[in-house]
């Protein structure tokens, strides 16, 4: 054979060339099936973890609901026992002598009265004293504070 022969070119051989086929690459059917499970078993782990976050979230929402809910309870109580009370003769009474300044029969009503001439008495109130803030506490106030 020299360096110049074609031959072994010429003759076609279905094994030696192969044009458009990746023989070199074996396929294992097993190997692929291992992988497509594998790959099938990643998206249900990230299905179920998508769940139990979906979950979660729910059981949040459902407990401030109960709060909610055990509060709305609560407030429906007070009211009723606020409005059997307001309906009693013990708070009318107690509304009359307090608030509206009625005496019962037998009571002495007694209206202090002061002294004429005497100026009046008035309570007088301290003014407080301003505390010397920070400066850091200045600006945040200044930027952040209502």
């Amino acid at each position: 054979m020299s360096f110049l022969d074609y031959s072994r070119f010429l003759s076609y051989n279905p094994r030696a060339i192969k044009i458009g086929t990746m023989s070199n690459i074996p396929i294992n059917v097993r190997r692929l099936a291992v992988m497509i499970g594998i790959l099938v078993l990643v998206f249900i782990v990230l299905e179920f973890n998508r769940r139990l976050a979906e979950l979660n979230t729910l059981n949040r929402q459902k407990e401030v609901m109960r709060v909610q809910a055990t509060q709305a309870v609560q407030t429906q109580i007070a009211l009723q026992t606020q409005a059997a009370y307001a309906g009693s003769t013990n708070a009318v009474e107690e509304w009359a002598r307090i608030d509206g300044h009625y005496i019962q029969d037998g009571d002495l009503p007694v209206v202090p009265l002061g002294q004429p001439g005497a100026p009046p008495i008035e309570a007088s109130t301290p003014a407080p004293i301003p505390t010397q803030m920070a400066n850091w506490e200045v600006w945040w106030n200044l930027f952040f504070g209502e």
